[in-house]
Formats: C-alpha cells, structure tokens, sequence
C-alpha cells in the first residue's frame, strides 16, 4: 500500500477516474500537467473539486461529492445534458506525481448531474450503496419484479423490436420511429444503437403515431436515421400480466391482499 503525507513536503496530487457505462474512460488530475498512469491518461483538470471523502467500516453509505468547471474539452455541457456521464463508474484518489504511485481512496458511482451553466455537481454514490438495498420483499397491489428481468420470466428478446428514427422533435423530446407502435409500449425502455448517446437507456412516457415521448434530454445533435431498440412496456398490474402476457403464475405482488385503508374504517349501526 502506498504511503502518503508521511513527510512534511510531499508530492502529491488528486485524481479522478470516470467510466461511462458506453464504454468511454476519462481520467482527470489536480497537477499542473497530464499525468500517465494505470494505462490512463490523466488530464489536468484544476477546476475539478473533490469535497471531503468520508469512508468507515461501517455498513452505510460512504458519502462524497464532486465539483468542477466546464472548462475542459473531455467533458460538453452537452454530453452531460445527454446524460452520458449518468451513473458512471468512478475512482477517487492520490497520485505521487513523481513516482507516479497510486492508491484510490474512493469507488462507486456518480449521481445524476446538476448543471447550473457555469459548472456542475454530482453527488457520488459509494460501493457499499448495494448492502442498504432491502432484501426482503414487501407486499405490494402492482409487481416488484422487473418486466422480462428476474423473477418476471419472460424473455426481453421476445418483446424487443429494432426501429429506425425518421422524425425529432427536440421541443417535446419526441421522436417518431419508422414502423407502427401503441400504447403497449409505454412504460418500456428505448436504447440508442447509434448517435451521440449510444448505450443510454430511455424510459417511455407516451406513444401516439408513432411517436415515443421519452424521460431523459434528447441530445441535440441526434439523426434521423438512427437505430435503436424498443422494449415493450409493462404497467406491473395483474390484469396485464394475465391478459397480455399469460403470465399471471409468475406475478410478483399482493393484489388481493387488503391494504392499510381497511385499518381505518369502522362499524356502522345497522
């Protein structure tokens, strides 16, 4: 393990690494110059501010946050408009610049990003995260299963169709595929195949003539002409699960079990 501050002048610099779920690794430092190191080039970018970093050994989350300016050429205001860098993995920690010896201090992921034009903030969500998730099911009218994830059963690959877009409305963040769709995909998920915001998954408002009003920014610059995936939607109730998709004995919820209302009613004289 590398030692740090053991002396009372020490060389050393802060370190960012961020990596995208497309696939794309950016590596930014506090140094005056790029630093080489774990096969990453790292950036100088001094407008980037970590904020204190608390870590225990504790079960809980370990909470830190990160602040910088859109001054650097890696990273757009439109990119992080497009959601690109949403819930991107990243590693916090210490470099010697000269040695160039490391050791990270921090790794989970980044939150949704605030941008307020003249630079943004993130709040980071630490690894330990995952052990506040509630394991043990709660009761609930509509199902807690994911469609076509687990405890679902259906196959995604049976309700996902191939689409190309032919029309863009950036006002109303729509966009208006090639083939006939309806109201059965509302509620379901778009992926981009090509464009500025490939790999970045997109929630289904509403659907009407072929267009799909979607839940997240639209980036600008996207095509006609792109492709992407359509997964159907699932209003997780039991008479959709039955009647749509056959599939009521794998329904993961209470619809028929009385709710907290029936705590607070009372008798009536006859």
């Amino acid at each position: 393990m590398t030692v740090f501050f053991d002396e009372e002048l020490n060389t050393v610099a802060t370190f960012w690494q961020v990596y995208r779920r497309d696939g794309a690794t950016f590596g930014f430092t506090s140094h005056d110059r790029d630093l080489v190191f774990a096969g990453i080039r790292h950036r100088s970018a001094p407008g980037f501010t970590p904020a204190a970093i608390r870590t225990t050994s504790q079960i809980s989350d370990d909470s830190a946050e990160v602040e910088g300016v859109l001054s650097h050429d890696a990273i757009s205001e439109a990119d992080l408009s497009a959601g690109l860098f949403d819930e991107a993995g990243i590693r916090i920690g210490a470099v010697d610049w000269e040695s160039l010896e490391y050791e990270a201090l921090y790794s989970g992921q980044l939150g949704r990003i605030e941008d307020d034009k003249r630079g943004f903030s993130a709040q980071l969500k630490s690894a330990k995260l995952i052990l506040e998730q509630d394991l043990v099911p709660r009761t609930s009218p509509t199902c807690r299963a994911k469609f076509c994830g687990p405890g679902c059963s259906l196959s995604a690959v049976r309700f996902t169709t191939r689409h190309t877009v032919v029309g863009f409305d950036g006002v109303s963040n729509r966009i208006q595929l090639a083939s006939s769709i309806g109201s059965e995909m509302i509620d379901g998920e778009v992926r981009m195949l090509g464009g500025p915001q490939t790999g970045i998954v997109f929630g289904i408002l509403a659907a009407s003539d072929g267009w799909l009003t979607l839940d997240r920014p639209l980036a600008e610059t996207t095509q006609v002409g792109t492709k992407l995936e359509v997964l159907e939607g699932c209003d997780h109730t039991i008479t959709t699960c039955h009647e749509r998709f056959t599939n009521a004995r794998n329904f993961r919820g209470e619809p028929f079990l009385p709710g907290n209302d029936l705590l607070a009613r009372y008798g009536r004289g006859s």
